[in-house]
């Protein structure tokens, strides 16, 4: 009994921070995700934000981030129902997102908390929220913690 339960232990630790390491992009991610949203920042993976959380990001783009995001009434409807059904479900994802921020959630605080401050303000960071900029391969939702190289300036 004592084997199985470490058994079933392993697995979901394992798989736990192998879902942490790697949140691909849905195949059927609509040609509009990355057209609009990546054309001021990364095209983050929908698994990073809970449904309520994208339900308030795309309901709030007229001030997003303190930019005019608005999208013709078809666009952010497909990608609305595209984002709340790629949201994220396992419960350390799901809560919802203070200000609607990855960066604010207490799961990115959690893995980023040895990062000092100074390091986010950096010319090649900028912020928080510039994944690309230590994470190698952010791109392809590859955010394993032995693929980071955080730059010096």
């Amino acid at each position: 009994m004592k084997k199985t339960i470490l058994i079933a232990n392993t697995f979901l630790l394992a798989s736990s921070s192998t879902f942490a390491a790697k949140m691909t992009m849905p195949t059927d991610a609509p040609v509009s995700y990355e057209a609009e949203c990546a054309s001021c920042q990364m095209a983050y993976p929908p698994a990073l934000l809970s449904q309520q959380s994208w339900k308030n990001v795309m309901s709030g783009l007229s001030k997003h981030f303190g930019t005019d995001a608005s999208l013709d009434p078809r666009t952010q409807t497909e990608l609305t129902h595209w984002l709340l059904k790629n949201a994220a479900t396992r419960q350390r994802y799901s809560e919802t997102a203070p200000e609607n921020r990855i960066t604010k959630t207490s799961w990115f605080i959690r893995k980023h908390d040895e990062v000092r401050a100074d390091v986010w303000k950096r010319s090649s960071i900028k912020s928080p929220a510039n994944c690309g900029a230590c994470h190698i391969d952010a791109a392809n939702g590859v955010f394993s913690e032995n693929n980071i190289k955080i730059p010096v300036k």
